[in-house]
């Protein structure tokens, strides 16, 4: 089936916005963007590795992956972006278990790396995954950007462009904790846990290739800051105007002000 076209491109430094009249539009052709590098890397070296973020905005984009055709999976390592601390084990919030559902489990991909959450050392686990990132580069990294703008868990303000680690245990802010209610993951803040390990931005901006999706109304502000913003760590994702391979997938409600 053919993929419908963007309704039109927003530029602006090195990055690309695909805009799409529909949610399932968008979400489609994210997945072919995705597919399209994880296909070149297991034909080229065997292999392939890739970062996932975990939100609902992420669904439609999921969905379209499983049934993307002619991907290895089992030559697929898997990462995932962040994890909340403090959650009961393999509770349905967390962002592991998000992905099982919606994706590891229905495509089985060789080797799946999750972050651990109630890991008694938080500083350890940060350390054991960051050593699985450097293991080999990422040849895409599948994100979303937040309500206000954060990358993963790097939040405005308190992102760091040049950190020197991989992995790192933050405190989640209290909008980023509010999308999470917005969002249907938890009846109230109060019950969001404050604290997560996240990948720093230098490690996201590490892999080859970015597929961004960005979907809804709610992230309209956030869209726009990024895009036509400073780049700058009040709004963590402009970063991604100065990757060489980032594109942003967004339906119309999202890209309204761009």
């Amino acid at each position: 089936m053919r993929r419908a076209d963007p309704v039109r491109t927003v530029e602006n430094d090195r990055l690309s916005v695909r805009v799409y009249a529909t949610r399932h539009d968008m979400g489609a052709a994210a997945a072919d963007h995705a597919a399209g590098h994880l296909r070149a890397a297991t034909a080229g070296r065997g292999r392939a590795r890739v970062v996932f973020a975990s939100a609902p905005s992420q669904v439609e984009f999921l969905a379209a992956l499983v049934n993307a055709a002619d991907i290895d999976w089992g030559r697929v390592t898997a990462f995932h972006l962040d994890e909340y601390l403090d959650l009961p084990p393999r509770a349905p919030q967390a962002f592991g278990q998000f992905l099982r559902a919606h994706l590891f489990d229905r495509v089985r991909p060789g080797t799946v790396s999750l972050l651990d959450g109630a890991a008694a050392d938080a500083r350890a686990e940060a350390e054991r995954y960051a050593r699985l990132l450097s293991a080999a580069p990422l040849d895409v990294a599948c994100v979303g950007i937040g309500e206000n703008g954060h990358l993963a868990f790097n939040e405005p303000g308190a992102a760091d462009f040049d950190d020197p680690d991989q992995v790192r245990i933050v405190t989640i802010d209290e909008r980023s904790r509010a999308q999470q209610v917005h969002d249907g993951c938890f009846a109230r803040v109060n019950d969001v846990p404050t604290r997560a390990l996240t990948l720093t931005v230098p490690a996201i901006m590490r892999a080859a290739a970015v597929t961004c999706i960005v979907p809804g109304p709610t992230k309209r502000e956030a869209l726009r800051r990024m895009v036509r913003g400073p780049v700058s760590t009040e709004c963590p994702a402009s970063v991604l105007r100065s990757h060489p391979a980032a594109v942003v997938f967004a339906d119309v409600e999202a890209a309204a002000d761009l």
